[in-house]
């Protein structure tokens, strides 16, 4: 290694780029974070809009990096976590329902339910202790590699050079553009509308989600009883749902969501992000790597996003963790490609899954209205298939 040159620089604090900065930092490679903006410190009072469904595997990388103590509240630390046991996905034009369940799956929880922001803060906790170096707030400005590293200068006038450079920064990633790779894809026309809710009737720890013409519409159950909502709705739908006041609101919810949960009451502001499907056309260049939203976009509908960027980061740092216990180089260009095309292949699958599950279930077609609905149900009633589409959500 050149004097002066750090193992890896991380472009972007996120859930994925803080996660990637800290598990190779644990491995005993130096990390530098480059970050435009500290995150705001979680908060108990003000729960964060954005949430996600913790998948098995995530939640066990978390534990390998020294950050699921905090997430969990093992540590002492105040925390938001909800396991949900059960899921229930239907659709409105009828036909069977798609149910999982954690006991007929041998498991304490199906998943967590979780903010992005006390991810983010916990993962944030742990930099120092890993001896990350960060860099915040700074930006990556520009790029030069070849073949021993690359040469980053940041909007605050410093240098960073490293044997690779991870690229975290969000689907308008900067580092992405400036590395010359392309991606591919189309908005959906979509936006989701995102705020929490409280209900009439429990939400039993269950993730419901319904199919509607429109979009799918999940209610997350939330640890203080209340439910965090993702309604997928034509654009011109979602700016009109922002604009009605709470009580027009709730009841146009439980409309769409068949009064599963009784009366709906919104308890939160609320939001909404346009939905689009974005993948990089490659995920590395030269010792520039892809993770995250960086690298693929994909529908929320089945929550999928940040469980499957988290992937990006377990397994390259399967990759680098294989190499050195070996005594091997961790940076040979053959490695990068082959964890590079491995993502690239799985992100891919699960991307296009996704949005043909969408095309599918927003279709007016005769057929896909006929078929759908039995093909929940068929899923079902099936238990090795209801199993097996499970196990492959939570990645184990």
């Amino acid at each position: 290694m050149s004097r002066g040159m750090v193992d890896v620089a991380v472009a972007g604090g996120g859930v994925v780029g803080a996660a990637a900065a800290l598990a190779l930092a644990r491995l005993g490679l130096s990390v530098v974070l480059v970050e435009g903006r500290a995150p705001p410190p979680w908060s108990e009072a003000r729960p964060d809009l954005r949430v996600f469904a913790f998948a098995h595997d995530n939640a066990a990388l978390f534990d390998a990096i020294g950050a699921w103590d905090g997430v969990a509240g093992r540590d002492g630390s105040p925390t938001r976590l909800q396991p949900y046991r059960r899921m229930r996905v239907w659709d409105a034009a009828g036909g069977g329902e798609l149910a999982f369940d954690a006991d007929r799956l041998g498991r304490r929880e199906l998943g967590w339910i979780v903010e992005n922001g006390l991810l983010v803060d916990r993962l944030w906790a742990c930099l120092p202790g890993a001896g990350v170096d960060l860099r915040c707030p700074a930006r990556v400005e520009a790029l030069e590699q070849d073949e021993r590293g690359v040469r980053l200068r940041l909007d605050d006038g410093s240098r960073v050079a490293a044997r690779i450079v991870l690229a975290a920064d969000g689907a308008g990633s900067t580092l992405r553009q400036l590395a010359g790779i392309d991606t591919s894809g189309q908005g959906y026309g979509q936006s989701g509308v995102v705020g929490y809710v409280r209900t009439e009737h429990p939400h039993q720890a269950t993730a419901w989600q319904r199919f509607l013409p429109g979009g799918p519409l999940a209610f997350l159950p939330f640890a203080d009883g209340s439910c965090s909502i993702v309604w997928s709705l034509p654009t011109a739908e979602a700016e009109a749902a922002l604009a009605m006041d709470d009580a027009a609101f709730g009841a146009s919810l439980a409309r769409a969501f068949d009064r599963r949960l009784g009366d709906v009451e919104p308890c939160s502001p609320r939001a909404a992000f346009p939905l689009r499907l974005q993948l990089a056309e490659r995920y590395s260049l030269g010792r520039v790597l892809l993770l995250g939203d960086a690298a693929h976009v994909m529908h929320p509908l089945a929550g999928q996003g940040v469980n499957v960027g988290l992937r990006d980061v377990a397994a390259l740092r399967d990759s680098v963790a294989g190499a050195l216990a070996r005594r091997q180089a961790w940076d040979t260009p053959q490695r990068i490609t082959r964890w590079a095309r491995t993502r690239r292949s799985e992100a891919t699958v699960a991307a296009r899954a996704f949005d043909a599950i969408n095309r599918v279930y927003t279709s007016a077609s005769p057929a896909a209205v006929l078929l759908r609905g039995h093909a929940l149900g068929i899923a079902g009633r099936v238990p090795p298939v209801a199993g097996a589409l499970w196990r492959r959500a939570a990645g184990i």
